[in-house]
C-alpha cells in the first residue's frame, strides 16, 4: 500500500447506517463492560446496581443527545475538535482534538492489554500456561486490528458489526439463562434501594454505582469521526449515537438484572469482574462449559473495541493532519482504498509501544488501570465540553437552528451534572464519600494528562507562529466539499 493521494478525501458513502451504528456499539465494548466495568459499581449499589445502570443510561442519553445535535449540523472527521471550534473557539477546538487523539490512540493499547492478560490468565488456570506470556496475545491482536484498518473502512466496519453482534447475542443468551435459573427469585425490588449496602444506603449507593456504570457507556460517540465516510451522514451519525446508547443501555439494564437475581441481590455487593462471583464464575457454576462462550465473548469484545478505537484515532489524526495541525503526512490517503494509511501505521506503532511499555513496566493489569484512568479523565472532560458546545452553538445560531430552552439548555446542564462526579471519580479526586484516591500507577494519570496538555500549549504556540491559519481551519466542515445531503459524491 504505497500509492498515496494528497486529495485529503476519505471514501465518501463507503458505509451505511448498520456499520456506523456498530462503530459506536463496539467502541462501547458491551461484553467487556457487562463482565467487568459495570460490576465495579456493585460495591456501592449492591443489589440496586440495576437501578444505578438506569441512572447512568439517562445521563448518557442526555450527553448523546447534545452530541448528536452537533453531529447532525457539523458532520466532519474532525468531530469533537470541529464542534468545539465552531461553537466555542478554535483554540478550544485545538485542545479538544489534541486530547481526544491522545486518548483514542491509547484505547487500542487498553484493549490489547486486556486481551493479553485475559487469555494468559485463563489459560494459566485451565492448562498451566505461563501467565507472564501475555504479550504474544497482545501482539496478535495488534496485527489483526492493524490489518483490518489497512483493508479499508468497509471491511473494518463490517467486521465490527459481526464482532459486536456476536458478543451481544452471547451475553443476552447468558442473561436469559440466568433469569431462568433464578426462577422464583426474580424480583422487581432490584429496581429500588432495598438492597444497597450499609455503607452506601439508599440513593447515595445508587448514584455512586451510576458513576462507575456511566463509564461503561463511553464510546457511544465513536461514530462521529466516520461522518465523511458514511451514507447520508447527518442523519446516520445522529442515529448511531442515540441508537447505540439506548440499545446497549437497555442490554446493560437487562444483563445487570439477570446477574443480580441469579447471584442474589442481598449479597450482590460482592459481585466482581473475575472469580467465582462473576459472569464467568456464575456461568461455570450454573451451566458448566457455557463459561467458555462468555470467555470468548469477552475476547471478541476487546478486538471489536480496539478496531473501533483505531477507526476513531486514525480519522481524527487524518482530519488534523489534513489542515496542518498535525504532520501533513497523516492527512494523506491511499489512492485506491482511501485509507489514511500513515495515520494507521502511526496507530499500529503507538499501540505496540504503549501496550508493551505499560504492560512490561507495571504489569498488564496495572498498565490497564493506568491507561483506563487516562482515557476516563480526558473523555469525560470532552463530554462536558461537548455539552457546553451544544448550548453555545445553538444560542449563537442565526440560521434555522434556533436555540431550544429544553434541548439546548436543560439537557446539556443535566448531562454535565451527571458527568462531573464521573470526572472526579475517574481522576480519583475524593470530593464524595464513594470516590477513593487512586493508587500507583493509576495515580500517574493526572500528571501524564497535564504533561500532554503542556506539550499541546507548546505545539499550539509554535503552530500559531509558523502557520496561524491552521488552528482556525479546525472549524471547517470538509464534508460539504465532498458529499451532498444524500451522501453521494459531488
Amino acid at each position: 500500500m504505497s500509492a498515496t493521494s494528497d486529495s485529503g478525501r476519505l471514501k465518501a458513502g463507503a458505509i451505511g447506517r448498520r456499520e456506523v451504528l456498530f462503530q459506536s456499539i463496539t467502541a462501547m465494548a458491551p461484553g467487556a463492560a457487562i463482565a467487568a466495568s459495570i460490576p465495579a459499581g456493585a460495591g456501592f449499589a449492591g443489589g440496586a446496581l440495576t437501578l444505578a445502570v438506569i441512572v447512568a443510561l439517562i445521563g448518557s442519553l442526555l450527553t448523546a443527545y447534545s452530541i448528536s445535535e452537533l453531529a447532525s449540523r457539523i458532520p466532519s472527521a474532525g468531530s469533537f475538535a470541529t464542534y468545539a471550534s465552531q461553537a466555542l473557539h478554535p483554540i478550544v477546538g485545538f485542545f479538544v482534538g489534541w486530547g481526544y487523539v491522545f486518548v483514542y490512540a491509547l484505547v487500542p493499547a487498553l484493549l490489547f492489554l486486556q486481551l493479553g492478560f485475559t487469555i494468559a490468565g485463563t489459560f494459566n488456570s485451565e492448562f498451566g500456561y505461563p501467565s507472564s506470556l501475555w504479550w504474544p496475545w497482545s501482539l496478535v491482536g495488534i496485527a489483526l486490528v492493524g490489518a483490518l484498518a489497512l483493508l479499508g473502512i468497509t471491511t473494518s466496519a463490517k467486521t465490527g458489526t459481526i464482532l459486536g453482534s456476536i458478543e451481544i447475542v452471547i451475553f443476552l443468551a447468558a442473561g436469559i439463562l440466568f433469569v431462568v435459573h433464578a426462577g422464583s427469585h426474580n424480583t422487581l425490588s432490584v429496581f429500588t434501594t432495598k438492597y444497597t449496602p450499609k455503607g452506601f444506603h439508599g440513593l447515595s449507593g445508587v448514584f455512586a454505582g451510576s458513576v462507575y456504570s456511566l463509564l461503561a457507556f463511553a464510546g457511544f460517540e465513536a461514530a462521529a469521526p466516520l461522518a465523511e465516510e458514511a451514507k447520508d451522514p447527518k442523519r446516520t451519525i445522529r442515529f448511531a449515537i442515540l441508537g447505540s446508547t439506548l440499545a446497549i443501555g437497555l442490554i446493560y439494564v437487562f444483563t445487570t438484572y439477570a446477574a443480580s437475581v441469579a447471584y442474589g441481590p442481598a449479597r450482590f455487593s460482592s459481585f466482581a469482574g473475575a472469580g467465582a462471583a462473576s459472569w464467568v464464575g456464575l456461568s461455570r457454576d450454573f451451566y458448566g462449559l457455557f463459561w467458555i462462550l462468555i470467555f470468548l465473548a469477552i475476547i471478541n469484545s476487546t478486538i471489536g473495541n480496539a478496531n473501533a478505537g483505531t477507526s476513531v484515532s486514525t480519522r481524527m489524526a487524518f482530519a488534523l493532519g489534513r489542515i496542518g495541525v498535525f504532520p501533513g503526512v497523516l492527512g494523506k490517503v491511499h489512492a485506491k482504498t482511501k485509507v489514511p494509511q500513515f495515520a494507521v501505521y502511526s496507530q499500529i506503532i503507538v499501540s505496540a509501544a504503549a501496550t508493551l511499555l505499560l504492560g512490561l513496566a507495571f504489569g498488564p493489569e496495572n498498565g490497564f488501570a493506568l491507561d483506563g484512568t487516562l482515557i476516563t479523565i480526558v473523555v469525560v472532560a470532552v463530554y462536558i465540553l461537548m455539552n457546553l458546545s451544544s448550548m453555545v452553538y445553538f444560542a449563537r445560531s442565526i440560521s434555522e437552528d434556533r436555540f431550544n430552552f429544553f434541548s439546548h439548555g436543560i439537557v446539556p446542564l443535566l448531562a454535565i451534572a451527571f458527568l462531573f462526579p464521573a470526572l472526579l471519580a475517574g481522576a480519583g479526586i475524593a470530593a464524595f464519600s464513594f470516590i477513593s484516591p487512586l493508587t500507583a500507577p493509576a495515580s500517574y494519570a493526572g500528571p501524564i494528562v497535564a504533561v500532554w496538555l503542556i506539550l499541546g500549549v507548546i505545539v499550539f504556540l509554535r503552530l500559531r507562529s509558523a502557520s496561524p491559519g491552521a488552528v482556525n481551519r479546525i472549524s471547517e466542515v470538509f464534508l460539504e466539499e465532498i458529499v451532498d445531503e444524500s451522501g453521494a459524491p459531488s
